[in-house]
């Protein structure tokens, strides 16, 4: 499949070619050209998700397929894969979808958004989308670490953009030295993991450790700890709390267009990475610890998902408060995927593409607000967006759309998650989905009816408060802003009537999952295994609708009592998030540490 090096060779071609010719071409010339690969990226990668639908899409670089070898005494299969592959599924060519699409919006909202932009700007996306593929279609441990390194180093610079300034250059320092010592953790226990079996290709891998399990039935500390170290590495860019710190002082000062990347697909790429290598490698040796991991990965999202609330709730700022609440929501993502089901991992996929085109639309919204208003801090700009009207109603769909409301894609994902849930008798947990998405919810609608309406009482602090820089010149909403602002907000409902989304997800994590199908394919060549199909949950839509109105009750209230937002009782969660990129790595490490000793050292 000749398509599949594509979706990462063409944005790098682009991206070389405009930091060689960038500088005497016009700006138009770049944006076009950025515009293009993304088009062509999402393209190639819609085809892909489809294609590979029943079976893995491999594509051996160089031809070096596996090998027979002598045997070890490890595989049993005397194959060895020697060569850096390829492997294409639905899910992951899903979100490399989803990423290219974001790289479209950033680019055409992008258009006439900023007053002056270099060259770099388009380079560093076309990286970016070139190590999003990548990190979602590659089969070798060690390249899935290049790719999320070369995405890393992309987002540092986008984040710090305007680095003539102290609060892009302190948020994108937070920003890089945080991922970076994740990215330490993941370097770590991918050579531990080679260490054990001296094979970096996933399926490889997979085979070896479990072979191991005749002669030791129980994993290892050793296999133990590199899974340990690979998850949290992963979590810190998935902002899994206590590795989330980072999340909202880059968005607050990421260029809006950025935001929507972050928000929008980075960290769910964090939480791929994790699902990734637990089901392509360690899914058999860790099967005697599937319970505890479960009961860990469970503790982590409910916390993720209530804190993230609870702080998105305490902002005014809307960048801070949309950040906030992708925390929350990868709480939400974290709790399909800790189910280790393949029902679990369908509704977090469904979650996945509903949130990121909603947020994403949320997101270019406050871009919007600070592009016409000069400022996106609601406290200070409270009843002036009564002109915006278009604007302020998209906004507050976008809001209903986060608190799970149908018809949107995110309601499809919290129904699917209800099942999943249900099915090994958790159904209580869904209150915590309730919550997150009520509270995060109503946080954007008590900002839109502050800064759209006027509701409330002014905060008589609004004036003391530091002016936002702005990133444009004042002036009217060029259609190339509103067309993806409105366009992600429609997708959002246009996936739900995508026909047979929730059985294709299903579907398709029942393809991801299926360990030993995937080792049969990529390392004999063979076809899949059979597969036996579920079908997904019915949809229950009183379950958004008490959501959604749990959500304006909430905006309501907070508008008429202004106690309720917390300026108060809220401030010893802002200490905890003070700034201060010593103090996440403390939390990071302390993270790592309970994570590991948890999985080593519980009893069986």
């Amino acid at each position: 499949m000749w398509i599949i090096p594509l979706t990462v060779v063409l944005p790098l071609l682009g991206a070389a070619a405009l930091a060689v010719a960038g500088s005497i071409t016009p700006r138009r010339w770049g944006d076009a050209v950025a515009l293009l690969m993304a088009a062509l990226c999402c393209g190639f990668c819609l085809y892909l998700c489809r294609a590979s639908a029943g079976h893995e899409l491999t594509y051996w670089f160089g031809g070096w397929r596996p090998r027979h070898f002598p045997t070890t005494g490890l595989v049993p299969t005397h194959l060895q894969a020697i060569g850096i592959a390829f492997d294409v599924d639905p899910i992951g060519a899903a979100l490399a979808a989803l990423g290219s699409l974001l790289v479209c919006a950033a680019v055409l909202f992008g258009w006439s958004y900023f007053d002056s932009v270099g060259v770099q700007f388009q380079v560093l996306l076309l990286a970016f989308l070139a190590a999003t593929c990548g990190f979602c279609l590659t089969g070798d441990l060690f390249n899935l670490f290049v790719f999320f390194e070369l995405m890393s180093v992309s987002a540092f610079a986008l984040c710090g953009y305007k680095v003539e300034e102290k609060g892009p250059l302190q948020g994108a320092m937070n920003f890089a030295v945080t991922n970076t010592a994740g990215a330490v953790f993941i370097l770590t226990g991918i050579a531990l993991i080679y260490a054990r079996t001296g094979a970096l290709n996933m399926a490889q891998v997979g085979a070896q450790l479990r072979a191991n399990l005749a002669v030791q039935p129980r994993p290892g500390a050793l296999v133990l700890a590199a899974f340990a170290l690979i998850a949290c590495g992963f979590a810190v860019k998935a902002a899994v709390v206590p590795f989330h710190f980072w999340l909202a002082d880059a968005h607050a000062v990421a260029p809006t267009p950025i935001c929507i990347l972050f928000s929008g697909v980075m960290v769910e790429l964090g939480l791929y990475g994790i699902v990734r290598v637990y089901w392509s490698c360690f899914a058999d040796a860790l099967t005697p610890e599937r319970q505890r991991l479960r009961s860990l990965l469970l503790g982590a999202a409910v916390l993720t998902a209530l804190l993230g609330a609870l702080m998105a709730w305490l902002q005014s700022h809307l960048k801070r408060l949309l950040a906030f609440s992708t925390i929350s929501h990868m709480g939400l993502m974290l709790m399909g995927v800790a189910l280790l089901t393949p029902r679990g991992l369908a509704a977090t996929a469904l979650y996945v593409l509903g949130h990121g085109a909603v947020k994403g639309s949320l997101f270019l919204g406050a871009g919007i607000v600070l592009h016409r208003l000069r400022g996106v801090d609601v406290a200070r700009l409270h009843g002036r967006g009564r002109p915006l009207v278009w604007t302020g109603a998209v906004f507050a769909l976008g809001g209903l759309a986060l608190a799970g409301l149908p018809p949107f894609a995110t309601a499809t994902g919290d129904d699917q998650l209800s099942h999943a849930l249900n099915q090994l008798h958790l159904g209580g947990l869904w209150l915590v989905s309730l919550i997150a998405a009520a509270v995060t919810g109503g946080a954007v609608l008590r900002s839109y009816l502050r800064l759209f309406w006027g509701f409330g009482k002014p905060s008589p602090a609004a004036a003391h408060q530091e002016k936002e820089e702005p990133e444009t010149k004042p002036g009217r909403i060029p259609a190339v802003m509103f067309a993806p602002y409105a366009g992600l907000l429609l997708l959002g409902i246009a996936l739900t009537f995508w026909p047979g989304l929730p059985e294709g997800a299903l579907h398709a994590a029942q393809q991801f999952t299926s360990s030993a199908s995937y080792r049969t394919q990529l390392l004999r060549q063979s076809p899949p295994l059979p597969q036996p199909l579920s079908t997904p949950g019915p949809q229950e839509p009183w379950r958004g609708v008490l959501s959604a109105g749990l959500a304006l009750a909430l905006a309501t209230l907070s508008v008429r009592f202004s106690s309720l937002r917390g300026r108060d009782w809220g401030r010893p969660f802002h200490r905890l998030h003070s700034g201060h990129v010593g103090d996440y790595v403390s939390w990071l490490v302390l993270g790592v540490g309970v994570f590991a000793g948890l999985l080593l050292w519980l009893p069986h």
